[in-house]
């Protein structure tokens, strides 16, 4: 194949969890296998200490959870938006910008991108979520111009974005044969995003696609969100989350908060932290719940429990239970897990992508029947009190599965080579 048959633009779906990039190539499918042969490359920076090298994905992970020393970044596109975005953290004793670090990662997909596609790519189409941040327009506005100016200083001459789910809508269409009303419903690891849309073979041919949009809605819930619920619920229990002091007082709940989402976890490996923890074991209730948390700090282990409970949540979409293996910090210690414990951890992150999805709906002025098709797509998509509830409330439409991570880079091709050729 050559180059010249090839798009000259690509479409990167940054993720929370996972990212993947594609491009439209005669006779081969859009998505780049970017690591290991997978089209997906976890959206994962491991500074390893003893070779004092950076690995990116999956190889930073084993990296780290081999026992490896060094730092673990996951959960980066989070950063976007929020205050951390213009701070710094400590990398092999000296001090890396978190866009830095960002751009470190989007130059890494630029790079695997470039190499695999056989080409270097200088237009691309970034998904974004319907809200990077929520309502707050300008924090999202600056969000959206952080990540294309990363996405310049590594190489990229031209850059523009798509919204995930419409990118999603995209991809599902070019398997169409008729006409339908489709609401999107893309819930990844940071956001859930939804977009009613008008999809047919027809209509993909055109160049302007503003009228088949209806709605767009969003709202900043997503897997590891999912996941925060569950281990507080679950998990950081057992390590004197919610539990006494002697002066009857629960213990700081500041460092548990840490631990249970990804991108604050380094904030509690601090010497400052493990020397307030020591402190408030002495005058726990519990000491041997605080003791498992003095280990977890002094082991560097809090990646190693949110990458553990990410695996039970994912594993409870098809089991009715799962066993919480915590014997790195204890010994013989596990924790069995229920889906209905997890439903009851959900309930309120569940509560509000379902009034996402009702507003969606008013604000199109459209009736729940009219609805042909809700199109899942996003890792966290497949958590089954979740799905239940969308289809609850739409129970004439029918439900089709996407590629749970490749929709959207998929589609964002699509719209690569429709903007740039």
């Amino acid at each position: 194949m050559s180059q010249a048959s090839a798009a000259r633009a690509c479409g990167i779906d940054f993720g929370t969890s996972n990212s993947t990039v594609a491009c439209l190539r005669p006779g081969l499918p859009p998505l780049l296998p970017l690591e290991d042969g997978k089209v997906t490359l976890p959206s994962v920076v491991f500074f390893n200490a003893e070779d004092e090298v950076t690995r990116f994905g999956r190889a930073g992970l084993s990296d780290y959870l081999a026992g490896s020393e060094g730092r673990l970044m996951r959960s980066l596109k989070s950063l976007l938006g929020s205050r951390l975005i213009d701070g710094k953290t400590e990398v092999h004793g000296r001090s890396l910008f978190f866009r830095d670090l960002l751009a470190q990662f989007i130059g890494e997909l630029k790079l695997r991108a470039d190499r695999l596609g056989g080409r270097e790519f200088g237009e691309a189409v970034i998904g974004r979520p319907v809200h990077f941040v929520d309502d707050d327009a300008a924090a999202d506005q600056a969000a959206e111009d952080t990540l294309a100016a990363i996405a310049r200083a590594v190489g990229f001459r031209e850059v523009s974005f798509q919204y995930e789910p419409i990118a999603a809508a995209f991809h599902y269409e070019t398997g169409l044969q008729h006409e339908e009303l489709v609401l999107v419903a893309d819930i990844g690891g940071g956001t859930s995003d939804f977009s009613l849309v008008r999809l047919s073979p027809q209509r993909a041919r055109r160049s302007d696609r503003h009228d088949d949009l209806l709605a767009n809605g969003g709202v900043h819930i997503g897997g590891t969100d999912f996941d925060r619920q569950l281990s507080l619920a679950r998990a950081l229990p057992l390590l004197g989350y919610r539990s006494q002091l002697k002066n009857g007082r629960e213990m700081p709940s500041g460092v548990f908060f840490n631990l249970a989402t990804w991108h604050t976890i380094n904030f509690a490996y601090t010497r400052q932290v493990l020397a307030e923890q020591k402190q408030l074991a002495l005058d726990a209730r519990e000491p041997k719940k605080i003791a498992r948390l003095l280990t977890l700090i002094e082991n560097r282990s809090g990646h190693w429990l949110a990458n553990a409970i990410e695996q039970a949540k994912i594993a409870l979409s098809a089991n009715e239970r799962v066993v919480l293996d915590l014997d790195e910090l204890e010994g013989g210690l596990a924790q069995t897990i229920t889906r209905a414990e997890f439903d009851a951890a959900s309930a309120g992150l569940v509560d509000k992508v379902e009034a996402t999805v009702a507003a969606l709906l008013r604000d199109a002025g459209l009736k729940r029947e009219a609805i042909d098709t809700v199109f899942f797509t996003g890792g966290a998509s497949g958590v089954p009190c979740l799905r239940q509830r969308i289809a609850a409330l739409l129970p004439q439409a029918r439900a089709v599965e996407g590629d749970l991570f490749g929709s959207i880079g998929a589609g964002l091709a699509v719209e690569a080579a429709r903007r740039y050729g």
